[in-house]
């Protein structure tokens, strides 16, 4: 399509910056909230597309996905539409905890997302690299973007989602590359104004395994993964329009072992992250190979999940083995794996390094706190993973529609479901690391179950504007249901909801406790008074000088947020909770 030129107005609209997982969500959010939406991205053919892992959801990132649905978005809908292989993982334990995955078709997947967001009402699409933020002079706001060409698209709201595009530079072995992904350049000009603006940038790291032939694989030594029967969704299944269904296949496990270890480990100078090329921080939950030969030197073997990824292509993701050591040196170790041995690498593996924004700079509404208008969402945020980049992206999307339209807008508490987890974590202690979610993250985790997440927050989203009263009234027929299966037993009803009812009645002693607890903490109301973002806490009688280095570093906007920040004592907060009080007073008596 190319960069488009606009007149040099400002004009109300929203403008996402980017058309990964954290743009799709914002634009359909902003959209649907009522603004009028205009994205920029790279390339048109890149929309939505899978970059790493081809697949959505698993631990605690099946809760964002099922709260991304019941808020409105497309991830567990676009997901559904596309699996090709699907499991629910921790069934071992608790229903709380119980996980959907499902492997995606890549192809089909970009498609599909695609698709919906060109043919969205209200949306604008628009190739283009943004090169900066357009700020009107003298804290004028946030006026529309920069392309690289020098056009200037206005917007009085900008949600920027860059994912790793930012500063981008990918690494294999000794050779370095800027981009975002392979074959596209990256953000760099507006990681730079960033800086210039005062924004706290860290450098982070993420990586994605060498991609195989199918064809050159030996299956039949390899331990068969086949799907769960019945196939698990993200849509429930009384909603009207439901996916398609595609056909399955099998993933398939297969293990590293000493011959693959001694290869890695005699190559380690040669690996990005272990010449010192890299300096930004990789993930510590989902390392690379070099790293779990590094930390867990005593393992004999690591697991390797051959996922295929897709159904019209040749090309598997070897899960497990992400790397950013030289070609060479992947081809031989990727073929001392059982099943590996006559393996055909197709696209050698890379780790991608990146700017970050310190997200402590952020409100709850993913708003910039010195620059009104101006949002983020995603990867830029330091996370990683596509449910927590799309959960972002919906909130961000939603909070800058409903700030240009006068909603009420969008804010997930921590013990209302996972999202809220995530912003609070994001925006009160920051992240040295990419930030991946866990449910040992909720202190609420009996309460944000996957299969609830409806109950939890479709009534917010139809507060918020992002969904429409008929939705609302499926969530209510169904606790109905619900309430109906958990008096009559198991078998009066389907087994979906009898499954949800059989949760409920296995926690109901801790959900009792755990609401008593929130109605407690809510009802203090020194837990929760609200700050000023611009408060001074150097002049706070009673705080020393470190904790107010602390709290004024973060900004929190309420003494419940100022309690989670890391190293603040309990005198610190008394004295929070005594200025609250006092301008709270004040407040009334005027």
């Amino acid at each position: 399509m190319g960069s488009v030129i606009y007149a040099g107005f400002v004009t109300d609209r929203v403008i996402v910056v980017g058309a990964g997982h954290a743009g799709l969500e914002a634009a359909f959010a902003a959209a649907r909230v009522g603004a009028k939406v205009l994205v920029v991205t790279g390339r048109l053919d890149t929309i939505g597309q899978t970059p790493c892992n081809p697949s959505v959801g698993g631990v605690a990132k099946a809760h964002l996905v099922a709260e991304i649905e019941a808020l409105g978005g497309l991830m567990g809908r676009a997901a559904d539409a596309c699996a090709i292989h699907g499991r629910v993982l921790n069934l071992s334990k608790g229903p709380a905890v119980w996980s959907t995955r499902l492997q995606v078709d890549k192809a089909g997947y970009g498609a599909y997302v695609r698709r919906a967001l060109l043919e969205a009402p209200g949306i604008e699409v628009v190739e283009g690299l943004v090169a900066s933020v357009h700020l009107g002079d003298e804290g004028g706001g946030v006026q529309g973007v920069v392309l690289r060409d020098g056009s200037v698209i206005p917007g009085t709201r900008v949600v920027v989602t860059t994912g790793t595009f930012l500063g981008g530079l990918l690494h294999t072995g000794d050779q370095k590359t800027p981009g975002g992904r392979v074959g596209e350049p990256p953000a760099t000009a507006l990681s730079e104004q960033l800086k210039q603006l005062g924004f706290r940038l860290s450098r982070l790291k993420t990586g994605t395994p060498p991609r195989l032939s199918a064809a050159s694989l030996n299956f039949d030594v390899m331990g068969p993964q086949p799907s769960d029967d019945p196939f698990p969704r993200f849509t429930p299944p009384d909603e009207p329009e439901q996916p398609p269904v595609q056909p399955k296949v099998h993933c398939h496990l297969t293990h590293t072992n000493e011959a693959t270890h001694a290869i890695i480990a005699a190559n380690l100078t040669k690996s990005a992250m272990y010449s010192g090329q890299i300096k930004g921080v990789g993930p510590r939950y989902c390392p690379s190979v070099e790293d779990k030969i590094v930390r867990f030197e005593g393992r004999s073997s690591h697991q390797v999940f051959v996922e295929p990824e897709g159904l019209d292509t040749d090309l598997v993701y070897p899960n497990g083995i992400s790397t950013s050591l030289p070609a060479d040196v992947q081809e031989e170790f990727v073929r001392t794996i059982r099943g590996f041995e006559r393996a055909v690498m197709v696209r050698p593996g890379y780790a991608v390094e990146y700017d970050a924004v310190d997200a402590r700079g952020l409100s709850h509404h993913l708003e910039s706190k010195d620059y009104p208008g101006l949002f983020f969402a995603g990867q830029i945020n330091g996370t990683s993973g596509y449910e927590e980049a799309g959960v972002q992206g919906l909130v961000a999307g939603a909070n800058a529609a409903a700030s240009l339209c006068g909603g009420p807008g969008l804010v997930v508490r921590r013990d209302e479901g996972y999202t809220g987890v995530l912003i609070d974590d994001l925006i009160t202690q920051g992240c040295d690391e990419p930030y991946r979610m866990f449910t040992a993250r909720a202190e609420y985790r009996i309460l944000l179950r996957q299969d609830n997440a409806d109950t939890r927050l479709t009534p917010r989203a139809h507060a918020a504007g992002l969904i429409g009263a008929e939705r609302v009234e499926r969530v209510r027929r169904r606790q109905v249901e619900i309430e109906v299966a958990k008096s009559a037993g198991e078998g009066s009803t389907s087994s979906w909801i009898a499954a949800r009812a059989h949760a409920e009645q296995l926690y109901a002693g801790y959900i009792e406790r755990q609401r008593r607890e929130i109605e407690r903490i809510r009802g203090e109301g020194a837990q929760d008074l609200p700050l000023a973002v611009d408060l001074d806490y150097g002049a706070l009688p009673g705080l020393s000088g470190e904790q107010a280095q602390r709290l004024a570093h973060v900004r929190p906007t309420s003494t419940g947020q100022a309690a989670r920040i890391p190293g603040v004592t309990p005198a610190a907060l008394m004295c929070l909770w005594a200025h609250a009080r006092q301008r709270q007073r004040a407040a009334r008596g005027a």
